[in-house]
């Protein structure tokens, strides 16, 4: 069997993900991020997720996934707060919406059907990302340098919800039905400890810090 190609994506350590909640940014993507967070979902998979796929109660949203399949993804308390507010009145349509009408052409499938609005595409949503992680992703730059450098991309939300699961104690098998991976191998490369679980790892068995304790 060939080997897999090496997956560069890191996850981002705990504090790189609170720094990102403490953005100021706009509802849409604040719902967002912390929907693919706290679900592990493909950006993809979330972005094509309707108002009519949306179970509030139960925490949870039905996706197709590739072949036609029906699958789930669940969420936390965290974007439950947020949801209300984001669908505000909307009873059907694409729960993520561009901020303008949608152009003529656009897909009926991706077109809001009361506010006329499209869905946001995943190339949009990218890039918002992206920018608006610039400095965490490089906390020694100048702000005057942000044009020049390199942010987040959506994936790692996804790698990092896993790794932290991961760490955390969570089964193989609970993690494969999180991430809907089909094996344990595809599992891997999520599933690798990060620095800051390590170097907790390593002082917790620390002889002294026994001794202390």
């Amino acid at each position: 069997r060939r080997p897999a190609p090496p997956d560069r994506t890191k996850a981002l350590a705990e504090n790189q993900v609170a720094a990102l909640w403490r953005l100021d940014v706009e509802l849409r993507e604040k719902t967002f991020w912390k929907l693919l967070y706290e679900s592990a979902a493909r950006a993809d998979e979330v972005l094509c997720l309707n108002v009519e796929d949306l179970y509030p109660q139960d925490k949870r949203g039905k996706i197709t996934a590739k072949g036609g399949a029906t699958e789930w993804i669940h969420w936390q308390s965290g974007t439950a707060q947020l949801l209300p507010r984001l669908i505000a009145r909307r009873t059907r349509g694409p729960l993520f919406l561009t901020d303008r009408k949608a152009p003529a052409g656009t897909p009926t499938l991706d077109v809001c059907p009361e506010t006329s609005r499209a869905r946001l595409s995943y190339r949009r949503a990218e890039e918002i990302f992206e920018e608006n992680t610039r400095l965490l992703a490089n906390p020694l730059a100048s702000p005057e340098d942000i044009e020049d450098l390199d942010g987040w991309t959506l994936h790692r939300l996804r790698h990092s919800a896993l790794t932290h699961d991961a760490e955390d104690g969570t089964s193989t098998p609970m993690l494969l039905a999180r991430s809907r991976h089909a094996s344990v191998r595809s599992l891997e490369r999520y599933a690798r400890p990060g620095v800051d679980s390590v170097a907790r790892h390593v002082a917790e068995r620390d002889p002294a810090a026994r001794r202390r304790t």
